[in-house]
């Protein structure tokens, strides 16, 4: 109840009012009391109305009332200007080069690629197809031995289906003297006609080269060449290419 007094007219404004409830009171008081049963005759006067005292000190904060309710959004601001663009920075200097670092785990294994071409189908077996040519080369020697006989050894890379006829292509200071028809290539470049095995002289030394048809042996796998070494010692070779054509 003094709260809202205190409040608005201080603690000596309070004491005053205080005072003044108390006087008229006590006035009401006498006269309603004649202290022997009597009535009163006249009433108290009412005093004058005393001086106003000093405004009191400001008594202490009250306690912070509950938050209000959030207002609503203002509207957005006008958009600033754009402020001046600032000047160049200065180029760094390249600082050194910062150690290598180590090496890395090695990646995971690539997939593997795609399979190839098939390649072309190779001849059938080991015998020489029909109308091809396999050539090779020959060479004999003998040392000191009187009146030996030389033999060069060949063995076809493919079998043949049938024997060859046997030729011996002669050849004069290197040069291939061929056989028309039959064996028209050189001892650089052997040929053969179909059936036929030609045989070109390269160079021969200290050796009896017989005429006619002379092999040792003649079959599909091969022939074996024999040449007679001429009368006394001394060294002696003989050397040249081959070639064979199967049959049509």
């Amino acid at each position: 109840m003094l709260s809202p007094l205190r409040n608005r007219f201080g603690i000596p404004g309070v004491i005053s009012v205080i005072a003044l409830v108390f006087a008229m009171l006590g006035g009401a008081y006498a006269a309603s009391n004649d202290n022997g049963g009597g009535k009163a005759t006249a009433s108290a006067a009412k005093g004058p109305r005393g001086p106003r005292g000093p405004r009191g000190k400001p008594g202490p904060p009250g306690p912070a009332g509950p938050q209000g309710p959030a207002g609503p959004q203002g509207a957005a601001g006008a958009k600033g200007d754009t402020g001046a663009a600032g000047s160049n920075g200065s180029n760094g200097s390249n600082g050194a080069t910062g150690p290598t670092g180590k090496t890395g785990p090695t990646g995971p294994t690539g997939p593997s690629g795609s399979t190839g071409v098939t390649g072309a189908t190779g001849p059938a077996g080991t015998v020489l197809p029909s109308g091809q040519t396999e050539t090779g080369v020959f060479y004999m020697e003998n040392h000191e031995e009187l009146n030996a006989t030389l033999f060069a050894t060949i063995s076809y890379p493919l079998r043949l289906t049938f024997e060859p006829t046997f030729n011996w292509v002669p050849a004069s200071g290197g040069v291939t003297e061929p056989i028309a028809g039959v064996c028209e290539g050189t001892w650089q470049e052997p040929t053969a006609e179909p059936g036929q095995l030609c045989v070109y002289k390269r160079a021969v030394f200290n050796i009896v080269v017989p005429t006619g048809p002379f092999p040792l042996l003649n079959t599909k796998s091969g022939f074996v060449l024999k040449l007679a070494k001429e009368s006394g010692e001394g060294y002696a070779e003989a050397m040249g290419t081959w070639a064979v054509q199967a049959e049509p």
